[in-house]
């Protein structure tokens, strides 16, 4: 199967790639052994050193690209390879696709038994560049240093404002160009870099805990509006007063910018002040015509164009007839419910976080959305025999879960409810199969389509409709 170089290195020759996994790694096979290859595609023939082996696989990188495959394309982010995000850059958005496609439809069929012969294709993405609406920068003094960076033998900064490189807490790779979130992202990440080395704003020490800028967070909106905030650690007033100031000055089309000090040892801001230094504290969202409070703290789906398709999706899966009592569980923010609400008699939404709570009663207000009601608590707790019985048994359920999918005792309390119809979004294919198995005892699975909200990576929504077996 092998050959050894001198040392351990092993080398695997002429490993045909037939798949490709999570994390961007393409799959191939050497006798029984799986081979799980970093940056390699589907149809391409390499050989390949291991980094690490096990019993029945092993993790290796490319030695040499004999064949290349037809799927191949040149990534366009002069960061791919190192940046943790957009993994699969290097192969068409096309193949993307279709990969994405079958992993959600192995998923189902492997874990859940099943069939899905009738799964509808993918809707891919309008945008593969610039979709995402929010993006956070870290700050560091331990910058990634590339190849290149070794190699020329010269003094240089270590600091850095990007992202974290995979598997280093403590590096942070400085990143130029940005491919995910469109202008003034780019702008304003590079100004505020030049200010800080300018004025001599320490970069936050990961491992210390000491230094005076620690995070950046940008959100935009397809209103046009932006919201900058800037997380310091120990910083002096004049310091927070003078980066504050040249951003309102240099980007005056921010319309809510923000700081907060943030001491703590890990980077959550949730249970931080936020102080507003210009504008508001909150920019807005549209959808179908509904607008959307979107704070610093709030949850919304990132890829605002593509979450529109998916709640379309979602709605129409449900196919409301206008006298429905549905329930929505894992709320959020409450943009499926506000989205849906003029569609049906009335929507309950339950959602584990408290302020999201409050973001989604206060959209409904925002809208003259006056058929919702919201409930914060742990979904196993809030959904009760009690609960319904005070609330009515709802005709349809959408449930959107995290990516561990719902609860044991949740998967049973659907199951006692038998509503007619639910429709299920998941964006870990896995674990929604796991929960589909168990539903499977009451009801049949009507409508599968994946919906792909995150271009260039491995991540894909699946929207699954069930209904009440006979």
């Amino acid at each position: 199967m092998s050959r050894r170089k001198p040392g351990t290195v092993t080398i695997v020759p002429n490993v045909h790639i037939i798949d490709i996994a999570e994390e961007g790694k393409g799959v191939g096979k050497a006798d029984e052994l799986v081979i799980f290859v970093d940056k390699a595609v589907p149809g391409d023939v390499v050989d390949v050193r291991l980094t690490k082996k096990k019993k029945n696989f092993a993790e290796a990188i490319i030695e040499q690209l004999h064949e290349k495959s037809d799927l191949r394309t040149e990534p366009f982010c002069p960061h791919f390879g190192t940046c943790g995000g957009c993994k699969w850059q290097h192969m068409g958005y096309e193949s993307q696709l279709k990969f994405k496609q079958k992993n959600v439809e192995a998923a189902l069929q492997r874990l859940g038994k099943i069939d899905v012969s009738n799964a509808e294709s993918i809707l891919g993405s309008a945008k593969n560049r610039y979709y995402r609406n929010k993006l956070e920068f870290t700050f560091s003094n331990k910058r990634w240093l590339e190849k290149t960076d070794v190699e020329r033998d010269e003094d240089f900064d270590m600091n850095a404002l990007g992202f974290h490189v995979p598997l280093r807490f403590d590096k942070i790779l400085d990143i130029q160009h940005c491919y995910l979130q469109d202008e003034p992202s780019n702008s304003i990440r590079n100004a505020v870099r030049k200010y800080a080395l300018d004025n001599g704003l320490s970069f936050y020490d990961l491992r210390n805990h000491e230094g005076v800028l620690r995070n950046l967070i940008i959100r935009t909106s397809t209103t046009g509006e932006v919201m900058v905030a800037v997380v310091f650690a120990y910083p002096e007033q004049e310091q927070v007063n003078g980066l504050m100031d040249f951003l309102k000055a240099q980007f005056p089309q921010i319309t809510s910018l923000l700081y907060i000090v943030n001491q703590k040892k890990n980077d959550t801001i949730f249970d931080q002040e936020v102080v507003v230094f210009a504008g508001s504290d909150h920019i807005f969202e549209e959808m179908d015509g509904i607008r959307f409070k979107i704070g610093v703290k709030s949850f919304y789906q990132t890829n605002s164009e593509q979450a529109f398709e998916l709640y379309k999706i979602t709605r129409d899966f449900a196919e409301f007839k206008g006298d429905e009592l549905v329930y929505d569980l894992y709320t959020g923010a409450g943009t499926i419910a506000n989205f849906i609400a003029k569609e049906v008699k009335q929507v309950v939404g339950v959602e584990y976080v408290p302020t999201a709570i409050e973001d989604a009663k206060f959209n409904s207000e925002l809208n003259g959305i006056d058929n919702t009601v919201f409930y914060a608590g742990d979904m196993k707790d809030i959904l009760t025999a009690e609960f319904i019985l005070a609330h009515g048994k709802p005709d349809v359920v959408i449930t959107d879960p995290p990516r561990a999918g719902m609860h044991a005792d949740v998967v049973q309390r659907l199951l006692e409810m038998e509503s007619e119809k639910i429709v299920y979004v998941s964006c870990n294919a896995a674990t929604q199969a796991r929960d589909l198995e168990l539903l499977k005892e009451k009801y049949d699975v009507a409508r599968i389509k994946p919906v792909d909200m995150f271009p260039h990576t491995q991540h894909v929504e699946n929207v699954v409709l069930l209904k009440l077996k006979s």
